[in-house]
């Protein structure tokens, strides 16, 4: 369905990254992937797929850098038709103890990176009269837990960015859609995981339920996969038009 378009997906060497580029590039899609850790690893298991694979290492907290991924991009393959917005971290405490520099490094890798990302992937997909751009928010795009007031913040940023970028393109052949996560486990999760277990003397499997049964009511992680398949099917005609949605995929949490 995706052949001889390309995608570019930030944060793409594990966890949802890796599963959106995995779903797309299963569709035909050629890749351009970013992050860090286990980059060979990520590249083989996309490449496995039949596409073309190319990767930048930009620092997400950096304008410049994203700027020169994006012209990387456009370089190696004409231009970025899909865009996934997903580089992301996170820290935990209280609003008066948190640290300004986590702050600051939040807000500039969990939103404004997908400003910088946007603003240099929208010229190319208006003269082509196509694009998509998905930004991967979270659940706490749309509501709040205590204790994450910067990851808050920026999610919350990133539905009000993407709405805004659909209402701007709204009569174009450019979609722009938020996917918002319940709880995954990817690395990020994994480490809220263990610090529990580690707190209250528990198994990770049990501090794994105590974490979901906070939150969320199926009592299920969602997976890459899922969240990979949404991605694919918003790229599809079949999402010709949806537009600025924050579709959350996050186990009834939202609906209670």
């Amino acid at each position: 369905m995706l052949k001889g378009k390309t995608a570019l997906v930030t944060g793409s060497t594990s966890g949802i990254g890796l599963g959106v580029a995995k779903a797309l590039a299963a569709q035909g899609a050629n890749m351009v992937m970013n992050g860090f850790g286990d980059v060979a690893g990520a590249q083989a298991e996309v490449a496995a797929l039949g596409v073309q694979v190319a990767y930048h290492g930009a620092d997400m907290s950096k304008p410049d850098e994203i700027a020169a991924m994006m012209a990387f991009a456009a370089e190696q393959f004409g231009r970025v038709d899909i865009l996934v917005n997903n580089a992301g971290i996170q820290h935990v405490a209280r609003v008066e103890n948190f640290p300004p520099e986590r702050w600051d490094a939040i807000i500039a890798i969990n939103m404004s990176s997908a400003f910088h990302a946007t603003r240099l992937a929208l010229p190319a997909m208006q003269a082509a009269g196509w694009g998509r751009i998905i930004n991967v928010a979270s659940v706490h795009g749309l509501v709040a837990s205590a204790e994450k007031s910067a990851y808050v913040a920026a999610k919350h940023g990133v539905v009000g960015l993407t709405k805004v970028t659909a209402l701007e393109n709204a009569t174009t052949g450019i979609t722009c859609n938020a996917i918002c996560p319940g709880w995954v486990l990817t690395p990020l999760v994994q480490k809220q995981v263990d610090a529990k277990a580690a707190a209250l003397g528990l198994p990770n499997d049990e501090a794994k339920k105590l974490l979901l049964g906070e939150k969320e009511p199926s009592m299920q992680f969602t997976t890459p996969e899922e969240l990979g398949a949404l991605a694919v099917f918003l790229c599809s005609p079949a999402g010709n038009n949806v537009r600025g949605v924050a579709w959350n995929m996050d186990g009834g949490w939202t609906a209670q």
